[in-house]
């Protein structure tokens, strides 16, 4: 949960067909324009959200992770939950150092299960980072200028002072701002893998 208000952070994992090949559309920084709800002088705020999307691996993948390069730091879970949530520190932080990146859990009843899940994580985050650095390098021998990067801003979201949601990257845009954050994001999902195929 986030300091004042909202959700600073979550990670959830989508089953379905496709589900990596179209949801890596998303990945990205997203750009929130509106009246904030928490202003009481309502004025406009921005807000951005960084996306990241990646794999769920398979046991057969290899990705190596050593155990000396990660840090792993318990605390006690937050949140609505059982009757151990908030008693025993039962929720997981595993740090790789080598990278910086971090994955955590405390959605599962133990600490065990909770390292489980942080370091499934962990390892599809890793594949996707290997990914990335493939993918500029065959770009950089091609002399494509490579867009995967994480921190570019792909989409924006406008409700004040006029609707309007515009993806940056293809130019698909449309007006029913509230439809499209209810979840109907399949135009510009298709948009940006038609300019995929296209390149």
């Amino acid at each position: 949960m986030g300091e004042e208000a909202g959700i600073k952070s979550a990670t959830y994992s989508i089953a379905g067909e496709h589900a990596f090949g179209l949801l890596s559309a998303e990945r990205g920084v997203h750009r929130l324009v509106r009246i904030s709800p928490f202003d009481a002088s309502s004025r406009r705020h921005t807000s951005f959200a960084s996306v990241a999307v990646a794999p769920v691996i398979d046991e057969a993948v290899e990705v190596d992770v050593d155990e000396k390069d990660l840090k792993v730091d318990t605390y006690r879970a937050s949140g609505a939950g059982g009757q151990h949530v908030n008693k025993t520190d039962s929720a997981v932080r595993i740090t790789h150092l080598p990278t910086g990146i971090v994955a955590q859990c405390q959605n599962e009843r133990s600490q065990h299960q909770n390292r489980e899940v942080a370091m499934r994580v962990l390892r599809a985050r890793l594949f996707e980072r290997k990914q990335e650095r493939r993918e500029q390098e065959i770009a950089a021998q091609s002399g494509e200028k490579a867009d995967v990067g994480f921190g570019s801003q792909i989409r924006s979201y406008v409700l004040h002072p006029y609707k309007m949601v515009k993806d940056l990257r293809t130019g698909a845009e449309t007006s029913d701002v509230e439809r499209v954050l209810d979840g109907d994001i399949d135009a510009f999902i298709y948009a940006y893998l038609k300019s995929r195929a296209a390149v």
